[in-house]
């Protein structure tokens, strides 16, 4: 209660904060009884709703008392007058059993009026049904058959009711005792006397069933009038199916009022199920149907269509004959459609399923799924009113599934040439590698990795799918990139191997597998070469060329634009790096073998003194010429398109190894003012123009090596620049030159000078810091350590 009274008066605090707010008073007051007005009138309104409901409930509450009173005051009039009527009749027991027993005296006279022809009547229905049986296709006499097989099942049923429905036989036995020793006319038991109707009604469901198994059949080949009376029999059945069914439903579940009414005994009629038989049997016929299409299938996945054939021109004879013979309600085309249909949905789904599909059969029901709904489109039937997708829209795992089995096939072919490669690579027995017919060296895998590509490239287009085939393309290109990476890692490890050999043996000589690894080196390079050098003029075109041209016209338009272009470009760039990482190798592995002790010499008492004879860097440019032009000409084997780079890869590692040689251990510390340092360099460096002139096939090639040799002047500078300003000068002129240039390296050529101190390299660092240059491609001093 003190939080209600509280509510207000902290709601007038809130209002009422300083003394001013209180000339508001008259305004707040106004508000106030307005809104009170307002609320009042909406609680008036609500209450005279709320009355006027109350009252009417109130006199429907009086009008139900008084209907329910008149109602217990016409119950007791009957109750009262069914009294004063038993009182009124004497002898009234008696009476209701003579009334009892007169009325089953009179049923079991009618049964046994219908009993006594029982025989004779079965015999005319089993004389109609040999009939029947010469004529299978028209059976004439079906309904008669019918109709008096009805009749007696009837009988049949009505007699059991008042045998097993009469208690017990007058010695006690019970119903079913009494079926079985009941004896008629003949000594035949009641059960025996049954047997015969059993016979013939099998005998005549035979008749109904073999006719529902060709019922399509019977329409196309016009047979109409047994369609006809097959279905006057199945709808008859199916008619009392349902008022037995009816019975069944309200015995069950009204208990008490049914033992009180005979109007709903059920009886001993059973459920027939002609109905439920007649769909099982359509659902036979087509499913031996299927079969025959199952083997045909296995045998030849291509005329899977063919196979079919039957299935729309049963559906088509349903949609044009069947459905005016038979009753509307049964919705015969759509029946006939859903069994159908889940029929296909089986045997596809079956094959589908199938561990061993082939990636053919698995092409053929993928292609078949569009022309199926297009058919059944043509019939009339949206793919809406199929309840279920015919393979469970399992279109893009199918897609999936067949491009990877394609992709598969690629990956493994591509594991059994790598692992071929990798143990021919290994071994390098004599003849592991292919000339052509102008003398260059290659890979024995090169051809045969292209012709398998091609073959796996046409099954994707057998697919008819440009899903399919861009899928396969990516799958190949990756598997192509993935080769790259497989020839860099056996070339490094091999690498690796001679490294450690060189680095224990007294001469190269000694060095096992030098040579052959060198041919493989110059064999991989050739095949990158070859892989993607186009030559117009010759009419020469490139595997990737040809592979591109295939596959280009296989699949969408957007696809070369997009996703292929950059996997191209990106393989394009990756032959180009393997080709001429393969030929740096090469130079790498002559200064690490060759060139070993020679380049141990630069720079130092030797390399001043010894200028009379031959000198170091004529050593190596000697042993270039014998590599580039004796008896192992490498040029001879080496693709043409790669001759320059070649040459650039020997200029390049010769003047990296020279530049590095600052850091010699028996360097002889430069003085500035020597010249012999700056006339030996410049001696070097000709020696090294005069070879590479004679050497590079134009002159565009040679002008790139000189340009690149431009460092050793930048170099010499470095060396010679004078103590402190002209240090810093010489670098920074070195920088902005090579802005990748190693300031390890720096301080290497810096400690070679005769003059170092710690102030000048302090200088250089400190003009390295607030150095800014513009970052570009990487240049030759990058790879100088």
């Amino acid at each position: 209660m003190a939080e209600h009274e509280d509510v207000p008066s902290s709601h007038l605090a809130d209002l009422l904060k300083h003394p001013d707010d209180l000339d508001r008073l008259p305004a707040l007051q106004a508000e106030f009884t307005r809104k009170k007005a307002a609320v009042d009138g909406q609680l008036r309104l609500g209450l005279a709703e709320q009355l006027h409901i109350t009252q009417q409930g109130m006199s429907s509450i009086t009008d139900g008392q008084k209907t329910v009173h008149a109602i217990r005051e016409e119950m007791m009039k009957i109750d009262r007058l069914c009294a004063e009527a038993q009182g009124m009749i004497r002898d009234f027991p008696e009476i209701e059993k003579l009334g009892r027993m007169q009325r089953n005296f009179a049923a079991v006279e009618g049964m046994k009026a219908a009993v006594d022809g029982f025989s004779e009547r079965i015999a005319e229905l089993e004389a109609l049904l040999r009939e029947d049986d010469e004529e299978p296709e028209t059976q004439p006499n079906l309904l008669a058959v019918h109709a008096g097989l009805t009749a007696l099942r009837d009988v049949r049923d009505t007699a059991m009711d008042q045998v097993l429905g009469s208690g017990a036989a007058a010695d006690g036995e019970s119903g079913v005792e009494l079926m079985e020793n009941l004896r008629l006319e003949g000594g035949a038991t009641l059960r025996e006397f049954w047997g015969q109707l059993d016979d013939t009604v099998e005998w005549f469901d035979e008749h109904v069933g073999n006719a529902c198994l060709n019922f399509v059949n019977l329409v196309a080949a016009g047979n109409n009038g047994l369609v006809v009376r097959v279905a006057l029999v199945i709808e008859e059945e199916e008619k009392k199916d349902r008022q037995v069914k009816a019975l069944q439903d309200a015995q069950r579940e009204f208990q008490d009022v049914a033992s009180r009414f005979k109007s709903i005994h059920v009886g001993q009629r059973q459920l027939r199920g002609y109905k439920q038989k007649f769909l099982q049997a359509l659902e036979v016929a087509a499913e031996a149907r299927f079969d025959g299409v199952a083997n045909q299938f296995a045998d030849d996945p291509e005329r899977l269509e063919k196979s079919v054939r039957w299935f729309f021109n049963d559906l088509n004879t349903v949609k044009l004959g069947l459905s005016e013979l038979v009753p509307p309600k049964w919705r015969i085309m759509r029946t006939y459609t859903a069994i159908y249909h889940r029929l296909m949905r089986n045997f596809l789904i079956q094959r589908l399923d199938d561990p061993s599909i082939s990636p053919v059969h698995m092409l053929a029901i993928l292609n078949w799924v569009p022309k199926y709904y297009a058919k059944m489109q043509r019939l009339g039937v949206a793919p809406t009113d199929l309840r279920t997708h015919v393979i469970d829209e399992r279109e893009g795992d199918l897609v999936r599934e067949y491009r990877a089995l394609i992709t598969k096939a690629v990956d493994e072919w591509m594991a059994r040439i790598k692992a071929a490669d990798s143990r021919t690579f290994t071994a390098r027995d004599e003849g592991s590698l292919d000339q052509d017919p102008d003398g260059h060296l290659h890979t024995k895998s090169l051809g045969d990795m292209w012709t398998m590509l091609r073959e796996q490239l046409a099954v994707a287009h057998a697919s008819g799918r440009t899903d399919v085939v861009e899928g396969v393309v990516d799958a190949m290109y990756r598997a192509l990139k993935s080769r790259q990476v497989t020839w860099q890692e056996l070339l490094d490890r091999e690498f690796r191997t001679i490294e450690e050999s060189a680095a224990a043996a007294p001469n190269p000589s000694d060095i096992e597998g030098l040579t052959s690894y060198q041919d493989w080196l110059v064999a991989i390079a050739n095949d990158q070469i070859t892989n993607i050098d186009d030559v117009p003029q010759q009419n020469i075109t490139s595997f990737l060329t040809r592979f591109r041209q295939t596959w280009e016209p296989l699949v969408s338009p957007s696809y070369p634009l997009t996703v292929a272009a950059a996997d191209h470009d990106t393989l394009t760039n990756a032959y180009v790096d393997l080709s001429t990482y393969c030929l740096h190798t090469f130079a790498r592995l002559l200064f690490i073998t060759d060139f070993r002790n020679i380049q141990r010499t630069f720079f130092t008492p030797p390399w001043y003194t010894d200028r009379t004879t031959t000198t170091s860097i004529q050593q190596i440019t000697t042993t270039f010429e014998d590599y580039l032009r004796g008896e192992s000409n490498v040029l001879q084997v080496l693709h043409p398109s790669l001759h320059a780079i070649f040459l650039e890869e020997l200029a390049d590692s010769l003047l990296t190894t020279y530049l590095t040689s600052i850091r010699n251990r028996n360097l002889t510390k430069i003085r500035r003012t020597d010249p012999a340092f700056a006339d030996n360099v410049k001696e070097d460096v000709q020696t090294v123009f005069n070879l590479f002139r004679t050497l590079s096939p134009d002159p565009e090639t040679f002008e790139g090596i000189r340009a690149k040799w431009r460092a050793v002047h930048f170099f010499e500078n470095l060396l010679s620049a004078e103590k402190g300003k002209g240090v810093v000068e010489a670098f920074e002129r070195l920088k902005g030159e090579y802005w990748d240039v190693q300031l390890s390296w720096v301080e290497a050529v810096l400690r070679a000078r005769e003059d170092f101190d710690r102030g000048m390299l302090g200088a250089v660092k400190k003009a390295a810091a607030g150095l800014e240059v513009e970052r570009g491609p990487e240049t030759v001093m990058g790879r100088v350590k």
